[in-house]
């Protein structure tokens, strides 16, 4: 039987996380990216289809691709991030099932008729396990959808060959060490009554 993580852990992942405006100068080792992913890629999705696709930004020239397609304010705070990732999802993600759902291998035909919906869902799910796991490890996160998705989607995927080309950007979440100095007040969240129905 399972047990309840600790009052620490819950801070971290959720009460006392926010969402990073700014980022310290402090680097984040690839090996600590790699973590995050092989914690995030447990998460349950749909048939374990695993759409969500991530391509890790941290080069100068790898940013600077990215920048043009960056909406307002959220251009500073991504160019200071020690690692950008655009979580993305594969239309073409049916083709991996056999391998990821081998008891089953006829699933790859159950997502036909609503292929998009669900690498749109389940890559969404990946992506939010992918900031509960950099939460986890001690990284701050600062999600964002304020950019140009067809920018995005032209500069890294439909431009280049073989899978990235079908892959299609959801969101953008800068990673690193939080600068806490440019935290906003945190915003109120609605009560259970607001928000939930027990039937």
């Amino acid at each position: 039987m399972a047990h309840p993580v600790n009052d620490h852990a819950l801070d971290v992942i959720f009460r006392d996380a926010r969402s990073q405006n700014g980022f310290l100068d402090k680097s984040v080792p690839e090996v600590l990216v790699r973590a995050v992913y092989d914690l995030a890629k447990m998460g349950p999705t749909s048939a374990n289809c695993c759409p969500a696709r991530f391509v890790w930004i941290t080069s100068d020239e790898a940013k600077a691709r990215l920048k043009p397609h960056m909406g307002g304010n959220n251009t500073d705070k991504t160019m200071g991030a020690p690692y950008v990732c655009i979580i993305a999802y594969d239309l073409k993600f049916q083709e991996k099932i056999p391998k990821l759902f081998p008891h089953a291998p006829e699933a790859k035909d159950w997502f036909n008729s609503n292929r998009d919906e669900t690498a749109f869902r389940n890559g969404t799910l990946q992506g939010a396990y992918l900031m509960i796991a950099a939460r986890a490890l001690g990284l701050d996160c600062g999600p964002m959808s304020g950019f140009d998705a067809d920018g995005v989607n032209k500069e890294f995927f439909e431009s280049q060959d073989g899978e990235m080309q079908h892959w299609r950007a959801n969101f953008i979440c800068n990673i690193g060490h939080g600068d806490k100095s440019k935290l906003f007040d945190r915003s109120p969240r609605l009560d259970f009554e607001e928000a939930c129905r027990v039937l």
